[in-house]
Formats: structure tokens, sequence, C-alpha cells
């Protein structure tokens, strides 16, 4: 199973403000949806509460300390634990929040990274990445446009 983290980051590795988004990005959005449509996608609760609902065409995992129920959505009390539940699938995706992605850095083996070239004021940052532990397998630069007000770079990086 090829565990991989999905993110968008900024320049500065910021990636959330007051359990929000810090960008409204469509094509980020419209190329997240490609990647992990029809498959699982496990996160925390923070981050699910961000997102308001189960992510529709995925298997949601949500990784809490909570004695709670989520409906759409199963629940586990750590990563691993939502790991294990995967077994057999051919991918499984990491979706954050920043404690979720510190956790599963060491046992993952991609990432879609998204960097959003500009830098942003946060209280949630992505963990630094050791670039010396990864083979960047791709990379498309993309200029503003009309729905999309910022630059940004899909990249996929797979570990060495």
């Amino acid at each position: 199973m090829i565990i991989s983290i999905i993110v968008a980051i900024a320049e500065n590795n910021a990636i959330g403000k007051n359990n929000q988004l810090l960008w409204h990005m469509p094509n980020d959005l419209k190329h997240f949806k490609e990647i992990t449509s029809g498959r699982t996608i496990v996160m925390g609760r923070k981050t699910f509460d961000s997102v308001g609902k189960p992510l529709p065409k995925r298997r949601n995992i949500v990784v809490t300390r909570q004695e709670i129920e989520i409906p759409g959505c199963e629940v586990v009390k750590s990563i691993d634990e939502g790991l294990a539940l995967c077994d057999g699938e051919d991918e499984v995706f990491i979706g954050g929040g920043a404690e979720i992605y510190r956790q599963a850095m060491d046992k993952t083996d991609r990432i879609y990274l998204t960097i959003i070239h500009k830098v942003f004021d946060a209280d949630t940052f992505f963990p630094e990445i050791d670039y010396s532990q990864w083979n960047e397998v791709s990379r498309e630069r993309h200029e503003p446009d009309e729905k999309n007000p910022l630059p940004y770079s899909f990249i996929t990086l797979d570990r060495r």
C-alpha cells in the first residue's frame, strides 16, 4: 500500500489560520478531487470540521481522541488504526491537518504537493520537508488566471 500525503502549502509552509484554508484556488481543489476520488482519505477531526462533511466519492477516516460518531465517516483513535482499516488498498491519502501530517511523515511514500507561491500569515504549518529524502517526479507551474488569483505549482515527490 502506498501512503500518500496530499497538501497545499504556502512558500512559508503555511496551511491554515483559525482552522480555515488561506486561499481559494479552484484548480487546486479540482486537482485534489481528481487524485483522491474513489480512494480513502485519512484526516484529523479539526480538518474534518473545517470541511464540514464527508468528502464525496471517497472513504473518509477521521482520527480523533474523542468518543464521537460522524455520519459517513469511520472514526479511529490513531493514524495507524486508520491505515490498518485500509489493508489491501493500493494507495491511501493523508489529508491533514498539521499534526496528522507530522505523525504520518515517516510513514509516507509519496507527497502530492501544491505550493502556492506566496507567503501567508498563519497559525498552522506543514512540517519541513527534508528534500534529501525525496525524488521530485513531476512539477507543473501555473500562473494566475481569472479563477485562481495566485501562481502555484503541482509537485509530486516519491521517497528515495
